[in-house]
């Protein structure tokens, strides 16, 4: 799409000439958009789309055949521009922004109303645009350090790279992602991390973090002269360790200042001289 313009692109999808033309004269009035088609039928919009590229549609939703949505629903993801919904009828606001609208206007059609649904517009491909750059950043850094996307975005979130620049390697914060939430947890506040399946544990102030990570990857984000790992599935913070038990197979249990037990396994008895 052009968001990069200042004249958005758009076409007018309604099957009524006189709904057409009154939509056309308000969008141009405004200045900063121009209609290059119109279009009668779903079937229309279906051809006209993809030939002409636009950065906005504003689409009639009943319309003879293929409705506005549906028609909206048809056209090949990777070539679906903003759209606005402009109709009549309100019952159908619930289904327009389940096919991701940008706004859901009602006839007759406020010129004012009209201009706030273009600022959506933008502000919407702006962000687009945005996060496409950043996600194509962060594939090439990716590929140049061997770390996933994911990781990245978490150390990005924690402002690991700026640590690198000041001196320490390792980020003050660790960004958790959950539920479209990023939570950034004080590395100085983790008492444990403990695996579960696929996911890693964190255990920091009386509180438990999920997030999906492998167990070497969030060790990499670690101080190791502040954490250490125990277990093949445990890393605990140094600071927080009580107590030290030693069994006779080998084992260690470590008591935590919380008055948690972790089992330390015999192929890392060698870490206990971290605790001394």
């Amino acid at each position: 799409m052009s968001g990069n313009r200042d004249r958005l692109r758009a076409i007018v999808i309604d099957d009524e000439p006189l709904a057409r033309k009154g939509l056309r004269l308000r969008l141009e009035a405004l200045g900063d958009v121009e209609v290059i088609a119109e279009c009668s039928n779903g079937r229309e919009a279906l051809e006209q789309v993809p030939a002409h590229r636009p950065d906005v549609l504003f689409v009639d939703i009943q319309m003879p055949g293929i409705d506005g949505l549906h028609m909206v629903q048809q056209l090949p993801r990777e070539e679906i521009p903003q759209v606005v919904f402009v109709t009549a009828y309100d019952q159908y606001a619930v289904e327009a922004f389940e096919v991701n609208a940008v706004d859901y206007v009602l006839k007759p059609i406020e010129e004012e109303r009209l201009r706030i649904a273009m600022e959506r517009v933008r502000e919407k491909i702006a962000s687009a645009d945005i996060a496409s750059q950043r996600e194509q950043l962060l594939e090439a850094v990716a590929d140049l350090t061997r770390e996933s996307p994911d990781v990245l975005e978490q150390k990005l979130a924690a402002g690991a790279f700026q640590g690198e620049l000041g001196g320490s390697r390792f980020p003050e914060k660790i960004a958790i992602k959950d539920a479209g939430r990023i939570t950034l947890v004080p590395a100085a506040d983790i008492d444990w991390i403990d695996a579960a399946g696929d996911y890693m544990c964190v255990h920091a102030s009386g509180e438990t973090h999920v997030m999906r990570i492998t167990m070497k990857e969030l060790e990499q984000q670690l101080d190791p002269a502040k954490f250490q790992r125990i277990h093949r599935s445990t890393i605990v913070n140094l600071g927080r360790v009580r107590e030290i038990c030693a069994h006779i197979n080998g084992e260690y249990h470590l008591v935590l200042n919380n008055g948690e037990r972790l089992k330390m396994s015999r192929s890392y008895k060698s870490k206990v001289q971290h605790f001394l």
